[in-house]
């Protein structure tokens, strides 16, 4: 099977949120949630071995992929907000199943937090890997962000789509070229002037100034009550960023867990080991 997703365009909170959606609408639904620079599009060959026993719904996050970009900026709550708008218009009343990579695993771990009821099956890719910021950073970040507002940011781009997925397959060796054309084909569209750009505003790579507080996290995690899966990729490069006791303390959080491993894999296991990190979901869900 090689289903194509179709694209559906609804109004969240005052923006044109693209969704990206796959299978048949009778069947139960899986909402999936791309990490930070990251697109929908970039889902497609793990979603395939998911198919037809789910139907699959992802939306690109305010300022990526094909969803409005706001004018301004962009504040982790938001992100929350957005997804509570999302599962109103889509599952109204209904206990969900989410899926979150990245930005999109810590999305969803807090929203599964803050509402518990909403949320009865929650898989997490490679997720919850934020390091604690401590107070004495607060006058640098700052700083950064309000000299950073000053100038516009730089919008990358490139020759080609080719150009791009050499890029890609530097960041993430592993892909064969076909793979990583296929996600520049997501990641990226053709500018006027026929050069390639990235469909994410470059206001994403501002610095936050706000601090990452891992106890707020732990606070919100532990009330979580949906049965979770972690599947973690074993070649991850994020895995440097907290110890091996804080990550265990962050897993305690989650009252009823499992954990799994794609050993020979990197961060982005969903384009790296779409196939793998399918048959590790496709259980969890139907169980």
């Amino acid at each position: 099977m090689n289903a194509i997703s179709r694209s559906e365009f609804v109004q969240l909170r005052g923006l044109r949120y693209h969704v990206r959606r796959w299978g048949r609408a009778d069947a139960p639904a899986l909402f999936l949630l791309h990490g930070w620079l990251d697109v929908s599009a970039s889902f497609h060959d793990l979603v395939q071995p998911l198919l037809p026993d789910w139907q699959v719904l992802a939306p690109d996050w305010r300022g990526f992929g094909l969803s409005e970009w706001p004018q301004d900026g962009y504040w982790f709550a938001d992100y929350l907000g957005d997804l509570e708008a999302l599962l109103d218009h889509y599952a109204p009343g209904v206990a969900v199943r989410l899926i979150g990579h990245s930005l999109g695993a810590q999305i969803a771990s807090i929203y599964a937090g803050l509402r518990p009821a909403r949320v009865e099956r929650l898989a997490l890719l490679d997720g919850l890997f934020m390091p604690d910021q401590p107070a004495a950073l607060a006058p640098k970040k700052q700083r950064q962000w309000l000299d950073e507002l000053r100038e516009p940011p730089r919008d990358q781009h490139y020759a080609s789509y080719e150009e791009l997925a050499e890029r890609i397959r530097r960041l993430h060796p592993r892909l064969s070229a076909e793979r990583a054309l296929s996600v520049a084909q997501g990641w990226g569209y053709a500018r006027p002037d026929g050069r390639i750009g990235l469909c994410a505003d470059p206001r994403h790579r501002r610095v936050f100034p706000t601090l990452y507080r891992a106890a707020e996290s732990r606070a919100v995690w532990s009330e979580v009550t949906a049965r979770t899966l972690f599947i973690d990729a074993g070649k991850s490069e994020l895995h440097r960023m907290i110890s091996a006791q804080e990550r265990a303390e962050r897993l305690a959080c989650f009252r009823e867990r499992q954990e799994a491993v794609i050993e020979d894999c990197g961060h982005m296991l969903h384009f790296e080991a779409p196939a793998e990190t399918a048959w590790l979901l496709r259980p969890f869900f139907a169980a």
